[in-house]
């Protein structure tokens, strides 16, 4: 961390950035005259929950216990499974740890969509003053935006849960959800890659360039993601103050 409390990680988010740039300036299509004006430098996708604000599991144990009807101190998470995954894959794996049959827990899923939607929107105070925006990642977002850059997010959230999370922490302005992979998308975070090109191919009318993407993380899945699709991938740590 820096002297003003900002993570010494976004300028070389930056500079691993600029590459991406410079070389998206290059790429033939970019060049066509009727699409120049509105094709982006390249596009960020940013994992949320340990990337852009700290990663809190309350939201989830609240929302398994009313699911399933249990106690949130009989809720037990799997040891792995967990960070970097989808929601509803944790959920499923949450349930069964919890003691809640295996086919119990595939159809608790539904009612799980709708009780978190009511946890996220009861705990948007709470979230607000618990789970803040790291330091630096607004500006890093304001500033990619400036730069020509078009964002979005590949998160094992639920939309819903996602929408919440990055509008309670002022993270939204330049984040384009309408073209983002979630954990309502698919329950495997390798096929969320695939959601965002085709989501991105509908709207830009050209198909997404893997070699002038990159995705932000901070778990091993979002290296492992990134790399299956063919992005670029920047992985950050901010407990460590460090990227990878």
């Amino acid at each position: 961390m820096t002297r003003d409390g900002r993570s010494s990680a976004w300028p070389r988010v930056f500079a691993a950035l600029e590459l991406v740039k410079v070389g998206a300036q290059h790429r033939s299509w970019l060049w066509d005259n009727r699409l120049m004006s509105s094709l982006p430098a390249g596009l960020v996708v940013w994992d949320v929950d340990g990337t852009l604000i700290p990663a809190d599991l309350r939201w989830l144990r609240r929302s398994v216990a009313r699911t399933y009807q249990i106690e949130e101190d009989e809720v037990v998470f799997p040891d792995k499974r967990v960070h970097g995954y989808t929601d509803e894959s944790i959920v499923v794996d949450t349930a069964v740890c919890s003691g809640v049959e295996p086919q119990s827990a595939e159809n608790g899923i539904p009612r799980f969509y709708s009780v978190l939607a009511q946890v996220m929107a009861e705990g948007r105070v709470e979230l607000a003053r618990e789970q803040p925006a790291y330091p630096g990642a607004a500006d890093t977002i304001a500033a990619l935006h400036q730069s020509g850059f078009v964002q979005t997010v590949l998160t094992g959230n639920l939309r819903a849960a996602a929408e919440v999370k990055l509008s309670v922490t002022e993270l939204d302005g330049f984040i384009d959800l309408s073209i983002g992979g979630f954990g309502s998308d698919a329950r495997d975070r390798f096929e969320l890659p695939g959601v965002i090109a085709q989501r991105f191919a509908t709207h830009y009318r050209q198909s997404l360039d893997p070699r002038h993407t990159v995705l932000i993380g901070d778990a091993p899945n979002d290296i492992a993601t990134a790399r299956h699709a063919g992005f670029h991938v920047v992985a950050i740590a901010h407990r460590m103050g460090s990227i990878a």
